[in-house]
């Protein structure tokens, strides 16, 4: 294993490329040797009696690279606070994380007057003048299991927890995408991602580092801005967590989008739809793989792997059954293609080899047992296996829908009413039923210009194989928007309170069809 410090170094002399806005730019060169002056500046925050955390509450930029790479190159520790917390959620963060201080921008400063450490802003005097005063410090060596980050999960099945991510955990995976996708010194990579989460660090930064090629920031995803970024920074690589694909397919198609220098798209959570669409539209190879914060279980798709299956299962991936513990065998499927056998078939994923990259929860020893069961890595999401080895994603094991005795996952359900023409986004949820269990209820954000109608939706659904009579939703919400975490997540648990006294159409479906309540 490699060091972000060994990456960063590699780049001391790099005076062809390196990090840029719209509006600035710094080869990489200049970048080690803000960093190093940042180190300085950093050091003259930490205090004695705390571990070197600093806290960083603040959008996307050419600081925060600056930032992180002096706490890789002084032993220290950048903590990615989210924007998305508040008040007293958002101060327990920087306490549970040991933060010495925070720096933030104005944008989100105000969000930290409950802040129990000190707050410094990017642009204020106080922290630009340490800037200013701070002489370039020596780097300090780091081993691969020196911790470098922490970074929070997306809470939406509970607390967010800080992930302990180490120089190995962020370098090493930085390595294997510039190889794998051979970029190197001619390509731009295009971060759009925020800088807080696993995704845009290990999917694009420490990218950047390892192939010594360009990295282009925007403050914060814009699906409208997407393709006018790409070109004018010539990006031939871009990453995404969750949904920015689907955001930036229902901007208006235009007969040029193919004219663009993307050549790969990285990431996860796509809809296995707007994967394919996306492709096509835009020209590139777009490859979405499974993987966490945590960073216990990876896997990869091969050019074989079906539409909707996350990749085949290696050697030390296991399916288990939550309630036994044991193997569960592959899925057998009835005349109509579906699920015939999913109380034996739907487990949890484990990596039976151990904890793969996860490094633990920091100073959450119950959250780390709760993965790391003798000596197996837990997962929380349930998938099951097809007879080719492949492996298919049904939902959290907090995500489960008891419908008429019979527990239903999300994920099948989400997948197959995404390939209706109308549906840009959809969410599938558990609300109560009227005696016992759960009802599904599905919330769909329409594309642009398409006229969502009940009786046209009923006709549609009517026709979809892959969807068993207890997987119908009962109930559909036509809404604008869904409730979404920063990192693009849905916060189901907001939609299943809401129910269906919403201010949003509702429809219900009665008599095998659906109409407005």
């Amino acid at each position: 294993m490699t060091t972000v410090t060994e990456l960063l170094s590699g780049l001391a002399e790099e005076h062809g490329t390196g990090i840029r806005t719209r509006d600035e730019f710094r080869t990489w060169a200049e970048h080690l040797l803000d960093a190093r002056r940042r180190v300085t500046a950093l050091q003259g925050l930490c205090r004695r009696d705390r571990p070197p955390h600093i806290g960083v509450l603040a959008a996307n930029g050419i600081e925060f690279s600056a930032l992180l790479a002096g706490a890789a190159l002084g032993g220290m520790v950048l903590v990615g606070l989210n924007p998305t917390r508040r008040g007293e959620a958002l101060a327990a963060d920087i306490r549970k994380t040991d933060c010495a201080a925070v720096l933030t921008d104005a944008e989100h400063v105000a969000l930290l007057e409950d802040s129990p450490v000190p707050v410094l802003e990017l642009d204020g005097e106080s922290w630009s003048s340490r800037v200013r005063a701070a002489e370039p410090a020596e780097i300090r060596p780091a081993s691969p299991e020196d911790l470098l980050m922490l970074i929070f999960t997306s809470g939406t099945s509970g607390e967010p927890k800080a992930v302990c991510c180490t120089h190995g955990k962020i370098a090493d995976p930085g390595l294997m995408l510039a190889r794998r996708f051979g970029l190197g010194r001619g390509d731009t990579l295009y971060g759009a991602m925020p800088m807080f989460h696993s995704n845009a660090i290990l999917a694009c930064w420490s990218v950047a580092l390892a192939a010594g090629a360009n990295l282009a920031l925007r403050k914060r995803f814009s699906a409208s801005g997407f393709l006018p970024d790409v070109r004018f920074f010539g990006a031939s690589y871009a990453n995404y967590v969750g949904r920015p694909l689907s955001y930036v397919l229902a901007t208006p198609r235009a007969s040029g989008d193919p004219e663009n220098p993307l050549r790969i798209v990285y990431g996860n959570e796509g809809n296995p739809a707007h994967v394919r669409e996306f492709a096509e539209r835009f020209g590139c190879t777009v490859i979405d793989a499974y993987g966490s914060t945590e960073g216990g279980v990876a896997i990869s798709r091969t050019p074989e792997t079906p539409d909707s299956a996350l990749g085949p299962l290696t050697e030390n991936l296991d399916i288990r059954h939550p309630e036994t513990g044991e193997s569960c065998p592959v899925a057998e499927f009835d005349a109509e293609g579906q699920l015939a056998n999913p109380r034996e078939a739907i487990g949890e994923l484990v990596n039976t080899a151990g904890a793969g990259m996860f490094t633990g929860y920091y100073k959450d020893d119950s959250a780390e047992g709760e993965r790391l069961v003798e000596g197996c890595y837990h997962t929380g999401d349930l998938v099951y296996r097809d007879a080719r080895g492949f492996c298919y994603f049904v939902g959290r094991t907090g995500d489960w829908l008891r419908v008429d005795g019979e527990n239903l996952g999300t994920a099948p359900i989400e997948r197959a009413i995404g390939e209706w023409e109308c549906a840009a986004e959809v969410a599938v949820y558990a609300v109560p039923d009227e005696t016992v269990g759960d009802q599904v209820m599905a919330a769909i954000v329409p594309r642009p210009r398409t006229g969502p109608d009940p009786r046209e939706f009923s006709e549609w659904i009517a026709g979809q194989r892959d969807l068993g009579p207890k997987q119908l939703p009962r109930f559909v919400r036509i809404c604008s928007e869904l409730p979404r975490t920063a990192t693009f997540k849905v916060r189901k648990r907001e939609l299943t309170e809401q129910g269906i006294a919403t201010g949003d159409p509702v429809w219900v479906r009665e008599n095998g069809s659906y109409h407005a309540r």
